[in-house]
């Protein structure tokens, strides 16, 4: 199964992303503890990629696709920005970053996530969930 979606960067468009996560949740019968993973890394991939990739410019779009397989879940999320470099995005855990908000999104990913690849200069995330 495949299921696309096109979205202006808007913050109020995450809630079409919602909508879709909730579709992908009841068609595959995910459990509680999966669709909260998909559900918040999904949401911080499109932020981030309307916030930082497009820099909220609402004449540019994110695109996020889903293709559904019998055991995982793939997520595309692609914004039209220059990218950025995703091996030095600081740890947010750590003591000197703790009040930066800046990097919380790229560590609930890659902590929430199965797998997380950044290609296209990190323009482009997909993220992998296990379902089975």
């Amino acid at each position: 199964m495949r299921k696309e979606i096109s979205i202006q960067s808007k913050l109020e468009n995450i809630s079409f992303i919602e909508k879709l996560v909730d579709e992908v949740s009841e068609q595959c019968t995910l459990s509680s503890d999966i669709y909260g993973k998909v559900l918040i890394a999904t949401i911080e991939a499109v932020n981030n990629a309307i916030v930082h990739g497009n820099k909220s410019d609402i004449h540019k779009m994110v695109n996020v696709c889903v293709q559904i397989s019998d055991t995982l879940i793939h997520i595309y999320v692609k914004d039209q920005g220059p990218g950025f470099n995703y091996d030095d995005v600081p740890d947010p855990t750590t003591p000197e970053n703790l009040e930066n908000i800046s990097g919380r999104g790229v560590f609930l990913m890659k902590n929430l996530a199965d797998q997380i690849i950044f290609d296209c200069n990190g323009s482009h995330v997909e993220l992998i969930f296990k379902i089975k």
